[in-house]
This record gives C-alpha cells, structure tokens and sequence, in this order.
C-alpha cells in the first residue's frame, strides 16, 4: 500500500509548473462542494459571498487556483444537476478558462477528474436550452494532482495539492466513502449528522492528516506547500513548518482561501456583515499576512 509520503512524492513530481513572478496575482480556494442546491447542497448557503468574491478576482486580473473538491460528486450522481443550481458561478469559471487564468485540482470528492476522458465528455460542453444545442463550456479543460508556482526570479516553488493524499482512507477508498455519503450520509445530513471518515467532521482523523503533511514538507526542504481538505486554515510563520491551509468555502457564512499577490501570501475571508444603515454587504477579511514568500525560502 503506498505511504502518504510515496503519494505526496507522486502528486509533486507529477505537477503542472507555473511560473510566477512578483507581479502575477492568484486566488485559492478549495472545498467548494458544490452540490445540487438541495438541502445537503453545502455550497449553497454561501453561493452569493463566493461568486461576489470570485467576481472581484476576475476583475482584479486574478488567477484562480481550485485545490480540490470543487465540484459534490459523492452525494451528487451528475455534474449536470451542480451546473443547473450553480450556472453564474460556472459561467464566471468559464470566462477566467477562456483567458488562461483557471487551473483546478481533483480532490477526494472530484476524484472522477483525474480521468481526462471523463472531464472531456462533461466538462467540455454543456446543453443550453435558449439556443436548444451543445455549447462550449471548460474546452480543453485539465485536471492535476498538484501544482507548483514557481518564481522567474528567485526560483522558489509553492506547491498547491488537495491534500487527501495524507489520508489513506480518502484516497485509497474513496468510492466505498462515495458510496456510504450518498447512501447513507446524505440523509443524515440533512438531519445533522456529519460523516465521520471526514477529517473537516473527526478532529482526530485532521490531526493525523495534517501531521502527516507536515512530516512530508520537512523531509522535502520545508516546501512551501498549500492543501485543503481538512476545511481548517493554517498560516505558518517564517521559519516555522511551512504548511498552509486555504480552508474552505462551507464555513457557516463565510469563505476562506489564500491569495497571493506582490510577492506575498495572506489568508482572507469573505463574509457577509451589516453596515452602519443596516444594509448586508460582502466584505473581504485579512485574517493573517501579507507575508514575503521569500521569507519562506530555505534554499
């Protein structure tokens, strides 16, 4: 059986290289779990701060980064039902694609893409009833395991991965936990149960998970390396492990994920709040940084 280390050695060697410099501008987000907008669619309590968020990103000339589990294909059979609920969200995806500006992850819960010929016959094309025929939607679209930005200048690497590969039930089985969600904890979902092979429901499985992480990050140089999967964000100082952690977009209200920009990483939230007339608005929260990437580097 492959260690979590062979697995994070596999996603690393196998990465899709971009390079980057101090003006080159991402956003990551991952965990999205976007569902059917069914009531155990968690994707949809915070639709609106996502896309508001993602439309700023777009504008601002942001590369977008999505590091795993951004389309619910446990609980969902089909990527046309998440299509449906969530079109603006896909139609905004599509327009950063068609400028070279979105490169995505498979993560446990998007596992099907690390097949190419699976992604091609869903994600290429979809049917839109106001012309009443196939369109492009993501042509051409890629799937990695991991992704490494790596600096023009200083040639430092950040090396992006869901990181369920630290987590040997997730990776190894993730059709027979496909299997239990949609039979069995679907259901109890809705009724408020939480799935304990998760390691963003079972504490004790995140520690593990992310203990096995860091182990791999030493043994590799202190790699800068950011992940999801457990839904927890993590912001290390310089000189400490450097693992980071962009959290996730299923917060009760809130969104979390990691931009970088100017040289500098910065953990951010998006949330909803009220302003002094009483108005909701979105608003983005620093929560940790900006810190200098280079301050990160042990080379």
């Amino acid at each position: 059986m492959f260690s979590s280390k062979k697995r994070l050695d596999n996603a690393y060697k196998n990465a899709k290289v971009i390079d980057f410099d101090d003006e080159s501008k991402f956003i990551l987000f991952s965990d999205c779990h976007r569902g059917d907008n069914s009531f155990a669619d968690d994707f949809a309590n915070n639709r609106n701060i996502y896309f508001h968020a993602l439309k700023h990103y777009y504008a601002e000339g942001f590369q977008y980064c999505e590091l795993g589990d951004g389309d619910e294909l446990w609980e969902n059979l089909s990527f046309e039902s998440i299509l449906n609920a969530h079109k603006n969200v896909y139609m905004l995806m599509k327009l950063f694609h068609e400028q070279k500006r979105l490169h995505l992850i498979w993560g446990n819960h998007d596992m099907v893409y690390r097949n190419p010929e699976y992604v091609k016959k869903h994600l290429s094309t979809y049917f839109d009833p106001k012309v009443g025929e196939e369109v492009e939607l993501f042509g051409n679209i890629k799937y990695h395991e991991g992704i490494v930005l790596k600096h023009c200048s200083t040639a430092q690497e950040l090396f992006l991965t869901h990181g369920h590969q630290a987590d040997w039930w997730n990776f190894l089985f993730w059709k027979w936990s496909r299997f239990l969600v949609r039979i069995l904890w679907k259901p109890l979902n809705v009724m408020g149960i939480a799935d304990p092979t998760s390691p963003a429901k079972n504490y004790k499985e995140l520690i593990k998970v992310e203990r096995r992480t860091k182990k791999w990050i030493i043994q590799n140089n202190n790699l800068l390396t950011i992940v999801g999967h457990t839904h927890r964000p993590r912001f290390p100082e310089p000189g400490d492990i450097a693992f980071f952690n962009d959290g996730s977009c299923v917060h009760p209200r809130s969104i979390t994920g990691i931009e970088i920009e100017n040289g500098e990483i910065s953990l951010i939230k998006w949330q909803i709040n009220t302003n002094d007339d009483g108005v909701l608005q979105i608003v983005r929260v620093l929560l940790e940084g900006p810190k200098k990437l280079v301050d990160y580097n042990t080379n």
